[in-house]
């Protein structure tokens, strides 16, 4: 009995600890001390050639580093601006984070472009210009932007340089000088001492000090339990960079990355197992792609110690969403605060898939990396050191896109159909369940997107230009992130509300050859005042045919009910139980669709919707200049019923 009681026990603790590894799998893997074993050396790494390697150099992507080079030389005379407090201000006064930003952003951009310049051209030319950005950038009161100071009476708009923390821009700002320092450290030494000691100085004070000893709400879940954002893999992957490059001090270089690793599983441990991105492919580029690129430098940083994470099902999965997630060439879906037609990272997507060891991942990166590979530095810098020297490779891998013809990511409750696996011919519906409190959280329980041949039909708006209101108390005051501006129902004028109680039950899915479809309650989105008992809706495609949005309700009280649609087409109402909308399609001719439902008790009105606000010039930026959104309303009041949308072409 003994013998197998002890069986038992060995049994409980291998799955134990299993189950610990897989919920710390970056950081589970070593413990402090091993993982000082296993990273390189300071003084023994070199993850990208020195400037005095000119033959290496000579290998780098001649026409990316011809790109940077012009760029560079139209900037030679660059006058390093001072930004005033008055711009910081602005986001206090007015709401506006754009006037500030774009002044810092630049600033980081040329830096960037100069660096690389200079390593391919190596003259020197390029060397006092990037020491004046290096000691202007050390000269900025926060290396962050306004929009992320504290919102209180104590920060009103500039920052309190006696209590520093670390935002995204903070962190990226500490990657442009790290890379800056290792690639010339020795040419600022010849120039003054003072340089070098200036970037460790002000890199200590303003994030490896603030990193190791204060809390940072983005490190963990929050009071709520919403899980971490985008804000943690990204943040984690510039901390990581920055300490693997300027901390000289090998026991402090190993607890860096060490606590950053467990930050960075607070992040993994509790995402979707589907890899699904509830910030939507828009931000997908700084959500698992940075965990990508967190694991990319630990493995460079290791000789290859972190490989293992690679074959963990959830990374791969997280991997893979970015081409499930895509509509055709230019849209991808775009629930919450995504864009409909966000920046591929086309390099890194191909190295992420070459990680993983997915092909059809591996395709879509490459496929995008023509029109998107000559791009100037911003965002995960780091980045360009690895694709520089990838040209061929990328040149001559296989390009395509995927085009799944069914994904069901159950997790975060988001369906993807099409008419026609690997093509974007013909329907395209998405539709959506999960709760309100998502990050970059729309009111949008149950909202769905239709596009025909590549192009928008019905459209999720999406998010528009970020202001002061955006992630504040008013969040929901603007107009695009309420459910009344999605393909939703508002019952007895209440809309639904933010919170994670408000959610989508009772969610099924079901694929066919023929068809797909997806079914949910959307009556717990809504709050009490709303009177509504269930509302059960089914959204199907019948592939080649239709897309039907089927709706059955019931309400505790008789009430009024009025369905929206959200499009940028014109729209007729041909006569009761018939709507026209002036689809265009992908050859730029008109090619209308038509919306059948019953007629029986509503009436269709069609707006458009007016541009009056700051937040809508990225609505214009996104979709042009007009939206127009239809309203049924029911003619006196109802309990209980059906209401069905059978979509399809005229």
């Amino acid at each position: 009995m003994m013998k197998y009681k002890s069986l038992f026990l060995l049994i409980s603790g291998i799955l134990l600890s299993a189950n610990v590894f897989a919920q710390h799998l970056v950081s589970g893997k070593y413990s402090e001390q091993q993982l000082a074993e296993v990273l390189i050396p300071l003084k023994d790494w070199h993850p990208f050639p020195a400037l005095d390697d000119r033959e290496a150099w000579s290998k780098a992507d001649k026409e990316q580093m011809e790109f940077f080079l012009d760029y560079a030389n139209e900037n030679l005379d660059y006058s390093w601006p001072y930004i005033p407090a008055t711009k910081s201000l602005l986001i206090h006064r007015n709401g506006n984070r754009t006037e500030y930003q774009d002044m810092t952003f630049e600033k980081r951009r040329i830096l960037g472009a100069m660096i690389l310049a200079e390593l391919y051209e190596n003259k020197g030319r390029f060397i006092d210009p990037i020491v004046n950005g290096v000691w202007s950038i050390c000269e900025e009161s926060f290396w962050g932007v306004p929009a992320h100071l504290p919102k209180s009476d104590e920060y009103s708009g500039l920052m309190d340089v006696s209590k520093p923390f670390v935002d995204l821009f903070a962190a990226e700002t500490a990657t442009y000088l790290a890379w800056a320092d290792y690639f010339f450290g020795e040419k600022f030494d010849e120039i003054s001492p003072q340089i070098r000691k200036r970037i460790r100085h002000e890199t200590e004070y303003r994030i490896f000090e603030p990193l190791m000893n204060k809390h940072h709400g983005w490190m963990a879940a929050n009071a709520n339990g919403r899980r971490p954002n985008n804000w943690n893999p990204w943040i984690c992957s510039n901390w990581i960079n920055s300490a693997l490059l300027l901390e000289d001090d090998e026991e402090k270089r190993v607890a860096h990355v060490y606590k950053a690793t467990q930050v960075l599983d607070e992040f993994l441990t509790p995402y979707p197992e589907d890899g699904g991105c509830d910030e939507g492919p828009g931000y997908w580029g700084a959500a698992a792609a940075s965990l990508f690129d967190n694991l990319s430098l630990l493995n460079e940083a290791s000789n290859g110690a972190y490989q293992f994470a690679y074959e963990d099902e959830k990374v791969k999965n997280m991997g893979r969403f970015i081409y499930r997630a895509q509509i055709s060439e230019d849209y991808f879906l775009n629930f919450a605060d995504a864009s409909p037609k966000p920046k591929m990272a086309a390099a890194m997507i191909y190295r992420y898939g070459k990680a993983i060891q997915d092909p059809d991942m591996m395709k879509f990166g490459a496929y995008y990396m023509e029109q998107n590979e000559k791009a100037l530095p911003r965002f995960h810098y780091f980045r360009h050191f690895f694709e520089v020297f990838m040209q061929e490779e990328f040149d001559n891998a296989e390009k395509g896109l995927p085009l799944p013809k069914d994904v069901w990511l159950s997790d975060i409750q988001v369906m993807v159909a099409r008419d026609t696996e690997g093509s974007t011919d013909g329907f395209f519906l998405a539709a959506k369940g999960g709760h309100n409190d998502e990050s970059h959280n729309h009111n949008d329980i149950g909202n769905y997107v239709v596009y025909y041949d590549g192009n928008p039909l019905l459209i999720d708006v999406g998010s528009g230009t970020y202001t002061r209101r955006t992630f504040s108390g008013e969040r929901y005051s603007i107009w695009f992130n309420r459910s009344d501006y999605h393909n939703l129902p508002t019952i007895n004028g209440v809309t639904q509300k933010a919170g994670v109680e408000f959610k989508a039950t009772h969610v099924s899915h079901e694929a066919k050859k023929s068809s797909t479809a997806m079914t949910l309650d959307i009556s717990m989105a809504y709050p009490e005042s709303s009177g509504l008992d269930s509302w059960k809706r089914e959204l199907k495609l019948d592939r080649g045919k239709r897309v039907t949005v089927s709706d059955k309700y019931q309400l505790s009280a008789s009430g009024d009910i009025v369905q929206h649609l959200m499009t940028i087409y014109p729209v007729t109402v041909v006569k009761p139980g018939l709507i026209s909308i002036a689809y265009k399609g992908k050859d730029g001719k008109l090619a209308p669709f038509e919306i059948q439902y019953n007629p029986s008790g509503m009436e269709v009105k069609v707006e458009e919707i007016p541009f009056d606000q700051p937040e809508d010039e990225g609505i214009k930026d996104k979709w042009g200049g007009n939206i127009y959104r239809i309203n049924l309303t029911s003619n006196g009041d109802v309990k209980a019923g059906k209401m069905d949308f059978t979509i399809s072409k005229q």
